[in-house]
């Protein structure tokens, strides 16, 4: 049976390793930011949110500032990934790796910002495997109208986080990239008739719902049921960047939730399924 729950820090015995602890803080189209830390590695996936928010975000998850992050990733160049990537470099005093067509197209919109003076820039590629700390990144190719998107697959310790935002359909090379993940955290932007019936004009109506957009909660449930792209073994489930005017968290978890139903017993989804809130951080996750 699907497990549905409140995340509740869980208590583990004295001397247990843990391999990634995950702390979304914020998903969204307004925002957004990831927390990723091992016992020797931090590195925060995207910067949508400034100092101030990001520590209260912090402060509301019992957390304090981390006493340093090694790295932020940055997927796309949009300014609800990136529009704090200079202030956070600047705070935790660390590299920003990125694209080098997202690293041109975030000069190219932000010309007078602090940005510019940004001196600690790594370029990676997609499919180009690379180390921070003791934790190996996977970037890939993912769909979305910007200049040159990724998603992020993460191992530790043999452990994996993927994460996939911001893209218009889910092509077989991201599903790989998602299989045999511990944790799980996937886009499930719009419900498709609340976002036709809404107040978007409709070029922007039509952008969300190309092949370059956004994942809707249908086709999220269609990956969820098909056991030959979604293999089940997350220990959670998240679905992220929901959008405030086209979706609800209720929308979207029932539409995940009847997906994964429709796997057959021998391939059932024992995980949790979460939902990643805008407003509210989510977390920590412990692996």
């Amino acid at each position: 049976m699907l497990r549905r729950q409140q995340l509740a820090r869980r208590h583990y015995p004295e001397g247990t390793r843990i391999s990634f602890r995950i702390s979304i803080l914020a998903s969204g189209s307004t925002g957004n930011c990831t927390l990723l830390e091992t016992e020797h590695t931090t590195i925060l996936i995207d910067a949508g949110l400034g100092k101030k928010e990001l520590l209260r975000r912090l402060e509301a998850l019992g957390r304090r500032q981390p006493a340093r992050v090694d790295a932020i990733l940055v997927t796309h160049e949009h300014s609800d990934h990136s529009s704090g990537i200079a202030q956070l470099a600047r705070l935790f005093d660390c590299p920003a790796y990125l694209t080098e067509p997202t690293h041109s197209e975030i000069l190219r919109m932000y010309p007078e910002g602090p940005v510019q003076k940004m001196e600690r820039v790594e370029h990676i590629h997609a499919g180009e495997r690379f180390e921070i700390g003791d934790i190996e990144i996977h970037p890939f190719v993912i769909p979305h109208d910007a200049a040159d998107p990724v998603g992020y697959a993460f191992r530790t310790d043999g452990t994996k986080v993927a994460i996939a935002t911001d893209l218009g359909y889910m092509p077989e090379l991201v599903k790989q990239h998602l299989r045999e993940a511990d944790l799980l955290i996937l886009e499930s932007n719009h419900d498709v008739d609340t976002l036709k019936l809404g107040p978007y004009p409709w070029h922007v109506k039509q952008r969300v719902m190309s092949r370059n957009g956004h994942l809707s909660n249908h086709v999220v449930s269609e990956y969820l049921a098909d056991a030959e792209s979604f293999d089940g073994r997350a220990r959670h489930l998240i679905l992220a960047h929901l959008s405030e005017q086209n979706n609800n968290p209720s929308l979207a978890q029932i539409s995940a939730e009847e997906g994964l139903n429709r796997r057959t017993c021998d391939f059932s989804f024992r995980g949790t399924l979460h939902i990643a809130s805008q407003r509210v951080p989510l977390g920590p996750f412990e692996l």
